[in-house]
């Protein structure tokens, strides 16, 4: 832990960097697996195309988005926009499924009360819906929370920076301390990230707390 405190003034920015780029891509996919996860699951045959993709997608291996992305969108290998774009179509690989399995924790008869009491459709789902299933899909959100956190240190192989620099530097200069440090500060943002959106979850969630459910 020697070459955590000698240098922890340049871990900490880039600690500070490797959390920007997995949280970003985390956002990227909220707001597009939100919608599109609400949409697919009114119509079956969409709901199965798109897990069929997200399936597809998130085995494709990060190295080779990381290669095939640049080219694509005009950028360059090192710049840490392709890290976000990576890590954004795994972020709405998994969010996309997420958001359909957590509606479909709403208990029927709660459907039926909302629709006697005239609610439209859309009205339903924000007001009703949404709110009971966010206890499933913020587990879920931690899930992809934490995994971002972890594959950011893939950017390193390509030369972007965070946490990942340490483990690349300290195999090449053969020098444990250096990728044990960078195991503990990864591991640490992880669980801060994740300890936040637990917390979140249980304040949006009040009646959760009461009957023990969303921890």
């Amino acid at each position: 832990m020697r070459y955590l405190v000698d240098n922890f003034g340049v871990i900490r920015g880039d600690a500070a960097t490797h959390l920007r780029l997995a949280l970003l891509p985390l956002l990227i996919g909220l707001v597009i697996a939100i919608p599109a996860g609400t949409l697919a699951r009114q119509v079956p045959w969409l709901r199965r195309a798109v897990v069929t993709a997200a399936g597809v997608a998130y085995t494709i291996p990060s190295l080779a988005l990381l290669v095939i992305i640049p080219p694509l969108v005009g950028i360059t290998t090192i710049d840490p926009l392709n890290v976000v774009l990576t890590l954004s179509i795994y972020s709405v690989a998994l969010l996309v499924i997420a958001v359909p399995a957590a509606l479909d924790t709403v208990p029927a008869a709660v459907l039926d009360a909302a629709d006697a009491l005239g609610h439209p459709r859309w009205r339903r789902i924000l007001t009703v819906e949404f709110p009971l299933a966010l206890p499933v899909f913020v587990a879920n959100l931690r899930v992809v929370a934490v995994t971002n956190i972890s594959m950011v240190t893939v950017g390193a192989l390509i030369g972007v920076g965070g946490l990942g620099r340490l483990f690349t530097q300290g195999y090449q200069r053969d020098y444990p301390d250096e990728i044990v440090a960078g195991i503990v500060v990864v591991l640490v943002l992880a669980l801060i990230v994740d300890r936040i959106l637990f917390l979140f979850g249980r304040w949006a969630t009040p009646w959760a707390r009461r009957t023990g459910a969303g921890a």
